[in-house]
């Protein structure tokens, strides 16, 4: 029997003390557009600003004289419930993004206004048409309140949905 035969023995590789570090594009943008986060005081002194903080104020008028009442008795009340307090939300959230010229980096809220109009108005014409005293005397006039409210919210709506068209058309055209 023959010995093994040792491997064959490579001389050891200098090793290199450089160390190299990449960065992705990523963590570069990331990097760039978090430290460029601002806050616009000034957007609440224009028009879509003011109307944007009416909306929340009387959107929340308008879900909380509903949500006061016996509201989930009657179905049209659920609906006009779900449009309010969904659109308020989403009203405060995207109040956040224009404070904070968040809107730069995103599309504008053309869709959500219009969006926000068409359904606050169904919603509006719901709750309008669903206020009887013959449902419930008691709870009568929290719901022709939030009628009215929604209606107020409604043509709020219709003006920022306008403000967003000009803006997005004066876009398109340049």
């Amino acid at each position: 029997m023959e010995p093994p035969v040792p491997p064959q023995e490579q001389p050891p590789r200098p090793r290199s003390h450089t160390v190299t570090t990449t960065s992705s594009s990523f963590t570069a943008n990331l990097s760039a557009s978090s430290s460029t986060l601002a806050y616009d005081k000034e957007f609440l002194r224009t028009v879509p600003g003011l109307l944007m903080v009416t909306e929340i104020v009387l959107g929340l008028l308008v879900w909380t004289l509903i949500a006061g009442t016996e509201y989930f008795l009657y179905p049209a009340f659920g609906w006009v419930m779900f449009v309010a307090v969904f659109y308020w939300v989403l009203t405060v959230f995207f109040l956040i993004i224009y404070m904070t010229m968040t809107y730069t980096r995103i599309p504008q809220g053309l869709c959500f206004n219009g969006s926000a109009f068409v359904l606050y108005l169904i919603a509006a014409i719901v709750d309008a048409s669903s206020v009887t005293k013959d449902l419930d005397s008691h709870n009568y006039n929290s719901w022709a309140a939030s009628s009215f409210f929604a209606f107020v919210v409604t043509s709020c709506y219709a003006g920022n949905t306008y403000f967003s068209f000009i803006s997005w058309r004066s876009r398109t055209l340049q």
